[in-house]
């Protein structure tokens, strides 16, 4: 048993996909989540400048004494997950590969859409782990940088939302996909919209979902899960704006959270 909290971070709220579902899997765990809302987006930075700000999202974690941590950012994983694996001794998770590995375990057709911000697209992880599980899956990837944005600023169900995504999914749907990733996290609060648009009979592959999958299996065989009477606890830090944070984090999870929400100067880390 380890009553140490789980350390997660995201380039903003898109990251509390994942909580949401470690709740859900692993209620007795508790949760450190930093959303580094004062410089998201990560999808359209340098490889150098994201790597830059993992290493100061994971400093500013350690602090408080995180027994696993999870980058559910898509960017993050994508670009950074194997340098900072070998600088830091505790285990360090994304979301690609679980996210990867369901998708093709769902696709009848082997036509898979890989949707994202321009770098994850533009790094291929999500792509290189596909064709890494399986060689004859055809693979049809489309950026949507304004995704996050429209997410960070509460257009979740609007009609400007839903005509950016209409173009935005246009050759997916002329692919005749069947399984699509959602490779950034904050892409499952548009679920709703974009499975209007792609229709019912195309599995939508929700990297929170599947991270959260993965580390109760890995805290499980590494006997790293929290004690059955452990009281959970949850804490959320931000880089910018708490109030914007709290109140779609609040609808988003379900509870009121805005009175455990922390801005933190992240640059000093």
């Amino acid at each position: 048993m380890d009553n140490r909290p789980i350390g997660v971070f995201d380039s903003g709220l898109g990251g509390l996909t994942a909580v949401k579902e470690l709740m859900h899997q692993l209620p007795e765990e508790s949760i450190v989540y930093f959303g580094d809302t004062g410089r998201v987006p990560y999808g359209t930075r340098s490889n150098e400048t994201v790597i830059k700000y993992v290493f100061q999202d994971i400093r500013f974690l350690m602090g408080f004494d995180i027994k696993l941590i999870i980058i559910a950012c898509g960017t993050a994983s994508s670009i950074a997950l194997e340098t900072v694996q070998n600088e830091f001794d505790v285990p360090i998770v994304g979301v690609v590969h679980s996210t990867a590995e369901q998708a093709v375990k769902m696709t009848k057709n082997k036509k898979i859409g890989i949707i994202g911000t321009q770098g994850t697209i533009n790094s291929g992880a999500y792509q290189r782990k596909v064709m890494e599980l399986d060689r004859e899956v055809e693979i049809y990837s489309k950026a949507c940088p304004l995704f996050v944005p429209l997410v960070e600023n509460g257009y979740i169900d609007k009609e400007v939302t839903r005509l950016v995504a209409e173009e935005y999914l246009s050759s997916l749907i002329s692919s005749q996909v069947d399984t699509l990733i959602l490779g950034c996290t904050h892409y499952p609060l548009l679920k709703k919209v974009i499975r209007d648009i792609m229709g019912e009979h195309v599995n939508l592959i929700d990297p929170g979902v599947e991270v959260a999958r993965y580390v109760k299996t890995f805290l499980r065989q590494k006997d790293m899960l929290s004690a059955p009477e452990h009281q959970s606890t949850y804490k959320y830090f931000v880089s910018d704006s708490i109030e914007n944070f709290s109140n779609l984090g609040s609808l988003f999870l379900q509870k009121e959270i805005s009175d455990i929400v922390e801005k933190i100067d992240i640059e000093k880390y």
